[in-house]
């Protein structure tokens, strides 16, 4: 396996939220040309399908915080869009 953004950013999440169900699509190329595309349709929007135990009886904004925060140093470091769906 290809140790690519996307592969490191879903190994995040399921070491941090633990989830049953669990995708990280990158969609940089869809964005060629938009604000925070970097030129090479890698790296920088990304859509994340999750569903995971730890969002039992919580709200979508905190479920939404979940997720931001176990990816904030990927944000930090240049991921420019995420795109969240629970599941």
């Amino acid at each position: 396996m290809t140790d690519t953004l996307a592969n490191q950013m879903a190994q995040r999440l399921r070491d941090v939220l633990q989830p049953d169900q669990l995708d990280v699509i990158d969609e940089s190329g869809l964005h060629a040309g938009h604000a925070g595309a970097n030129g090479t349709g890698f790296g920088t929007h990304f859509r994340v399908r999750i569903a995971s135990p730890q969002f039992t009886g919580k709200p979508r904004v905190a479920r939404h915080r979940l997720v931001y925060d176990a990816l904030q140093d990927f944000i930090d470091q240049g991921v420019h869009a995420l795109a969240i769906e629970v599941l």
